[in-house]
C-alpha cells in the first residue's frame, strides 16, 4: 500500500523532555510518568518502586470502576432514603409535634386552672378576712356606742345628784354614788386590737410565691443590672472590672484608699443601687464559694469597725441569706433562723417587693424558695454581699 492510502496511527504520547523517549514506565516513589532511561540503571529513578505504565493505567481503570460501582450504590441507597424514609421521618415528625403542641397546651391549661383555683381561693379569702374585720370594727361600733351611752346616762345621773340633792340628801345617796361608780369604771378604755386590723397574712400561698418569683427571675425586665460600690468594697475583697464579682483574699489589700463608705474589717460591700420603693429582682451565682451572704441592707449600715453592728445580720440595718459551709441560715438583727438545705445553690435570686414588704431568696434551677421575709424596711435599701472564701458574682 502506499504511503497516501496509509492510515494515520496514534498519536504519539508525551516524551520525556530528559530523554526524549515515550514515558512508557510509572515511578510509584516520584508519582509520575518515567521513560525506560529514567528507570534504568544510570536514570534518575534508579532504585524506586517501577511499574509499566499500562499496569498503572489498568489499575486506575479498575479504581475508577469500582468508584463508580459505589457510587451508583450510593446513589441507589440516597433514592431510597429519600422515596422511604424521609416522607415517613416527615409523617412522624408532623405526629410528634402535633403531640407535643397538645402536650404543652394541656399542661398549661392545668396550671391556668391552677392558677384560677388559687386565686379564687385567696381572693375568697381576703373577702372573707374583710368581712371578719369589718364585723369586728360593726361590733366594737355597737359596743361602744352602748358604753357612751351608758357613761353618758352615769354622768347625768351623777350631775343631777350634785346640783340638786342637799347635803343629807348627798350622803343619803352615798351608797347610789358608788354603785354609779363602779358601774363606770367597769367601762375599760378602748385597746388595739389584732382583731380589728387586716390579717394580711391571707394572701399568702406557696404556690403563688413560687409562679410569682420564677415569673420575675425568668423574665429579664424583671431583674436589675446591679454592680458594686467600689468605694464600699472591704479591703479583703477585689473587685472585676465589671464591678460585678467578689473575689476573697486572706491578705488585706495595701492599695485600696479608706474612706467613709468602705467597710475596713468585714469582707463585705454594697451596690451602687439603691430602692425605696417598688418591685426589684437580681440574681447572684455563688456555686463557687462555701462562706458568704446576700441580702439587702440599709444605708445607715456601719462601716468601720469588727462589731456586730458592722457584721452582716447582726443587726437592725441587714437582711440576709448565708451559707457557711452546709449550714445555710437567714439572719436579721442578730436572730439566726436555720435553713434545712440538702445542697448549696448554685445560683441565688433576690426578691425585693417594698410594696408587699417581702424579701425572698429563691432558686431559679429547681424553682424553690428558700426563705421569705415579711417586715418593714427602712429605706433606702441596697443589695449586699459578704464573701469568705473563693469568689460570688452578680448575673444579669
Amino acid at each position: 500500500m502506499s504511503a497516501e492510502g496509509a492510515e494515520p496511527g496514534p498519536e504519539p504520547g508525551p516524551l520525556c523532555p530528559e530523554h526524549g523517549q515515550a514515558l512508557s514506565w510509572f515511578c510509584r516513589s516520584e508519582r509520575r510518568p518515567v521513560c525506560a532511561a529514567c528507570a534504568g540503571l544510570g536514570g534518575r529513578c534508579r532504585g524506586h518502586r517501577i511499574r509499566r505504565a499500562e499496569e498503572r493505567a489498568e489499575e486506575l481503570r479498575n479504581k475508577i470502576v469500582d468508584q463508580c460501582e459505589r457510587l451508583q450504590l450510593q446513589s441507589a441507597a440516597i433514592t431510597k432514603y429519600v422515596a422511604d424514609v424521609l416522607p415517613g421521618k416527615n409523617q412522624r415528625a408532623v405526629s410528634m409535634a402535633s403531640a407535643a403542641r397538645e402536650l404543652v397546651i394541656q399542661r398549661l391549661s392545668l396550671v391556668r386552672s391552677l392558677c384560677e383555683s388559687e386565686e379564687q381561693r385567696l381572693l375568697e379569702q381576703v373577702h372573707g378576712e374583710e368581712e371578719r374585720a369589718h364585723q369586728s370594727i360593726l361590733t366594737q361600733r355597737v359596743h361602744w356606742a352602748e358604753a357612751l351611752q351608758k357613761l353618758d346616762t352615769i354622768r347625768t345621773s351623777l350631775v343631777g345628784m350634785l346640783t340638786h340633792l342637799d347635803d343629807l340628801q348627798l350622803i343619803q345617796k352615798e351608797q347610789e354614788i358608788f354603785e354609779r361608780t363602779e358601774e363606770a369604771e367597769g367601762i375599760l378604755d378602748p385597746q388595739e386590737s389584732e382583731m380589728l386590723n387586716f390579717n394580711e397574712k391571707c394572701t399568702r400561698s406557696p404556690l403563688l410565691t413560687r409562679l410569682w418569683a420564677t415569673a420575675v427571675l425568668g423574665s429579664l425586665s424583671g431583674t436589675e443590672d446591679i454592680r458594686i460600690d467600689e468605694r464600699t468594697v472591704s479591703p479583703f475583697l477585689q473587685l472585676s472590672d465589671d464591678r460585678k464579682t467578689l473575689t476573697f483574699s486572706t491578705k488585706k489589700s495595701k492599695t485600696c484608699a479608706d474612706g467613709p463608705e468602705r467597710f475596713d474589717h468585714w469582707p463585705n460591700a454594697l451596690a451602687a443601687t439603691s430602692f425605696q420603693n417598688g418591685l426589684h429582682a437580681w440574681m447572684v451565682n455563688v456555686q463557687n464559694s462555701c462562706a458568704y451572704k446576700v441580702g439587702v441592707a440599709s444605708g445607715h449600715l456601719p462601716r468601720k469597725g469588727s462589731g456586730s453592728d458592722c457584721r452582716l445580720g447582726h443587726n437592725a440595718f441587714s437582711w440576709v441569706f448565708s451559707r457557711y459551709d452546709q449550714e445555710f441560715r437567714f439572719s436579721y438583727n442578730g436572730q439566726h433562723e436555720p435553713l434545712g438545705l440538702l445542697r448549696g445553690p448554685a445560683q441565688l435570686g433576690v426578691l425585693l417587693d417594698l410594696q408587699a414588704r417581702e424579701l425572698l431568696f429563691y432558686e431559679p434551677a429547681s424553682g424553690t424558695v428558700l426563705y421569705t421575709h415579711h417586715g418593714s424596711f427602712p429605706g433606702p435599701l441596697f443589695p449586699v454581699f459578704a464573701v469568705a472564701d473563693q469568689t460570688i458574682s452578680i448575673v444579669r
